[in-house]
């Protein structure tokens, strides 16, 4: 790759970067929000480098010669040229895998480093989608915080929480705030593939980025499963059958459905928020 190029791919990356997380809000569906700053800041670093890159090396091309005048490249190639001859000898009795190794240009990288522009095209042309099922179906816990004590419900019907709240009440509320209430919870399906009849609603959590997601997931029972990464709503009550008692360790971590309603996806698909009441 030539240099006024890696000056481009500097300029394209900066770019894209900037795009999505200036322009808009793409980037939380791979990094924390408080990662912002952060992705800003290195766009910009890496627009200053494309921009010396370029008025060092030209763009979109590079720049002409005039008659005679050699590129640092094509001296680097001279001279070495000159040192292939003067060990010419060695090479003969060596074989020639050194002098191969020094007869490609200097002034062009390895091909592959061409596959650089497809992430970078990528965001600025079609920006992947946030994690969805296909990751969650891979996790087995739901890792929520002990807490230490409850607030008591909202006194709306239904009640609006969010998953790692339903959770943690489930399996710790030693007052079983849940029972007889029926709460309102919004996330995006995943199958069950253990149990037919049932599906999950799912919310992935990030510690710093989406490579380290963690999922939080609510059986559901009652309620035909809606197509895998549909972001829903969900009211209905804690299902009791197939384990403990309510605030126990064991107990099932499920819900009854009585509705389910389709919803958009939230702009930071990685933050377990309570939901709002229509």
């Amino acid at each position: 790759m030539r240099r006024h190029v890696q000056a481009a791919l500097l300029l394209l990356t900066g770019s894209a970067v900037l795009h999505i997380s200036v322009l808009s809000q793409v980037y939380l569906r791979y990094v924390k929000e408080g990662l912002r700053p952060f992705l800003v800041a290195s766009a910009v670093l890496l627009l200053l480098l494309g921009v010396v890159g370029a008025v060092r090396d030209g763009l979109p091309f590079a720049p002409r010669r005039t008659a005679g005048e050699e590129t640092d490249d094509e001296r680097t190639d001279d001279g070495q040229a000159a040192d292939d001859g003067h060990a010419a000898d060695d090479e003969h009795q060596h074989g020639h895998g050194h002098g191969h190794e020094h007869g490609h240009g200097h002034d062009s990288g390895p091909r592959v480093a061409w596959l650089l522009f497809l992430p970078v095209l990528a965001l600025l042309l079609y920006a992947p989608p946030a994690l969805g099922s296909y990751t969650a179906a891979r996790e087995t816990d739901n890792a929520v915080a002990r807490v230490a004590e409850f607030d008591p419900l909202p006194e709306a019907d239904p009640a609006p929480l969010a998953l790692s709240g339903f959770i943690a009440r489930v399996q710790q509320d030693r007052d079983r705030s849940l029972a007889g209430r029926t709460v309102l919870m919004t996330g995006f399906v995943t199958p069950a593939k253990d149990r037919a009849g049932t599906w999950y609603l799912t919310r992935l959590v990030v510690s710093c980025c989406a490579a380290d997601s963690r999922s939080l997931r609510v059986r559901v029972h009652g309620a035909p499963a809606p197509p895998a990464d549909t972001w829903v709503t969900v009211t209905g009550r804690w299902h009791p059958g197939g384990g403990g008692a309510l605030g126990t360790a064991t107990a099932p971590v499920a819900i009854d459905a009585r509705t389910v309603r389709r919803v958009a996806e939230p702009v930071n698909p990685y933050q377990d928020t309570t939901p709002l009441l229509p």
